[in-house]
C-alpha cells in the first residue's frame, strides 16, 4: 500500500491567533513556525506547502529572557566592504517589535523557496487588533 500524498488543491488552510503577552520570544517562534508549516496535521511531508495562516497579535509585550534585551544584537548587511549594521534588541523591540518577532519566526523556516511561501503567511501586529476577523480565526494558546 502507497503512501497518500495529499495534492496541493486539497489543503485546508485555518486561520490561528496567537497572542505573544509575555512568551519568550524563542518559544513563540518555534510554535508559530511549527504551525506556518503544518507540522501539527498529520498529512506534514517536509516537500508540501500545507501550513495554515498565523496572526500574531502583542508583539510588544513578547518577553526576552535573560540580559538579551540589552545584549543581543540584530545584525544586517548591505553586501558593500564595511555595510554591516548592528542594532540593540532594546531598541529594535521599542521601534519595531512585530519586526523582531518576525525575523525570529523566518530564521526557524528552512532556507528555501517554499519558505517564502509560508512567510507570507505571517501576520505580525504589536497590539492587539488585526484586521482578519472576517477569516474567523481560532484562538491558538502557547504554554
Amino acid at each position: 500500500m502507497a503512501t497518500y500524498q495529499k495534492k496541493l488543491a486539497e489543503v485546508e488552510r485555518t486561520w490561528h491567533v496567537v497572542d505573544a503577552t509575555d512568551i519568550p520570544l524563542g518559544r513563540l517562534s518555534t510554535r508559530v513556525a511549527t504551525l506556518l508549516r503544518g507540522k501539527h496535521k498529520p498529512t506534514w511531508a517536509p516537500h508540501l506547502d500545507n501550513g495554515d495562516f498565523v496572526i500574531v497579535v502583542n508583539a510588544s509585550k513578547v518577553k526576552l529572557t535573560g540580559n538579551k534585551l540589552e545584549q543581543k544584537m540584530h545584525h544586517h548587511h548591505s553586501g558593500y566592504p564595511g555595510g554591516l549594521k548592528s542594532t540593540p534588541y532594546k531598541v529594535v523591540m521599542e521601534k519595531y517589535p512585530d519586526r523582531a518577532v518576525r525575523w525570529s519566526v523566518v530564521g526557524m523556516l528552512p532556507k528555501n523557496r517554499l519558505a517564502n511561501k509560508l512567510a507570507k503567511r505571517l501576520k505580525v501586529y504589536a497590539g492587539e487588533k488585526h484586521p482578519h476577523q472576517a477569516q474567523m480565526p481560532s484562538e491558538f494558546t502557547i504554554e
